[in-house]
């Protein structure tokens, strides 16, 4: 078994090692437990090891190097799929908590918050705060 790769924390090791799996390439962790134990340690130790069979490290290297970024699309081409501001029709929406600011000073002058907060979206057009589309 070879290095192929080194990663600061777990969770990075076990997605890479996940991806070579869905390839049919056996590979192993190692240093996780040392790293999860302390992880101050991961740059003095080299971090997590991800590791894998000699004969299948140019597959394996290959595989981990590769960007899948434009297998995804992002964009939504469909004009009639996108959600629209009920106030003035604008597509132009960002999510948006209301009532977030006030929460979080009460928070830090009586220890807790006494308001509640609601998830929506906000038009970048008109200011309008909705909480469903």
């Amino acid at each position: 078994m070879i290095v192929i790769a080194r990663f600061s924390f777990p969770h990075e090791a076990h997605i890479a090692k996940a991806s070579l799996d869905s390839a049919g390439i056996e590979s192993c962790i190692a240093d996780e437990h040392t790293v999860n134990a302390q992880w101050l340690f991961s740059n003095a130790i080299g971090g997590v090891r991800l590791m894998v069979a000699e004969k299948d490290a140019d597959e394996a290297s290959q595989i981990l190097n590769t960007d899948f970024s434009e297998s995804l699309d992002n964009e939504i081409n469909d004009e009639e799929g996108r959600d629209a501001c009920p106030h003035c029709g604008s597509t132009d929406l960002s999510p948006y908590t209301k009532g977030k600011r006030p929460a979080f000073l009460v928070f830090i002058l009586i220890g807790f918050p006494l308001f509640f907060y609601r998830h929506g979206y906000k038009c970048n057009q008109c200011g309008e705060f909705n909480e469903k589309l």
